[in-house]
């Protein structure tokens, strides 16, 4: 086992989390956060029409496997005419999936508030988008920390998949190095420990906010 290539390794393996893995989980998790708040609030709309989008969005993202995601929009759209990079493929396809599991929390965590809160935003007058935005959302994403948190958690790993359309990440820099050196054990268990590090802060940096916003809560 070449031990000087595997410690020399750390160093393309760390670059290629902070300009690819990290990067890529952020903006894709704020595009599916956007998208995920549409949609949360297209299921609970009144219209049968839109709430039956939702339901569908829904269902597709959550009934189909994010690599085929990543495939139809990298390898399939070409197909009618539609060319991506790997990048905006990547992003596009982890912001709809995330988009799909963050609108049931979302609408999960606006469905928890007491129907009072809507009720007594109209009684001082405000309109339902106003008592929507001013009172219930700031309450619903209390509620929706914790379970967002996990979903970017597992978004850093996913994130992984994007190498198979040749975006340059963390794993694919490990999986260069492994392919030249064929010291590919060492080299996936290095891409694990990053990756194992990564979440580790995340967690704990959830936990923290959630101590946080637990102060608000009356006990």
């Amino acid at each position: 086992m070449n031990w000087d290539l595997i410690w020399s390794s750390f160093g393309p393996i760390i670059t290629g989390a902070v300009t690819g893995t990290i990067p890529l989980t952020l903006a894709s998790f704020a595009l599916g956060l956007v998208l995920a708040l549409v949609v949360a609030l297209l299921r609970l709309s009144s219209n049968w029409l839109l709430s039956g989008i939702g339901r569908f969005y829904v269902s597709v993202i959550r009934g189909t496997p994010l690599l085929v995601q990543l495939f139809v929009i990298f390898f399939g759209l070409p197909s009618i005419g539609i060319r991506l990079d790997p990048w905006p493929s990547a992003i596009i396809a982890f912001s709809l999936n995330v988009g799909g599991y963050a609108a049931e929390i979302i609408r999960a965590a606006i469905l928890s508030v007491p129907k009072g809160q809507w009720e007594a935003g109209h009684t001082i007058g405000m309109s339902h988008p106003q008592t929507l935005v001013r009172i219930i959302l700031p309450q619903a994403a209390r509620v929706s920390v914790p379970p967002l948190s996990n979903t970017f958690i597992s978004l850093v790993k996913d994130t992984s998949l994007a190498s198979l359309i040749l975006v340059t990440e963390l794993f694919r820099n490990a999986q260069q190095i492994a392919a030249f050196s064929q010291e590919f054990m060492a080299l996936y268990l290095q891409a694990a420990l990053v990756y194992w590090v990564i979440c580790l802060v995340l967690s704990t940096a959830q936990s923290a906010v959630e101590r946080r916003l637990d102060r608000y809560v009356a006990h």
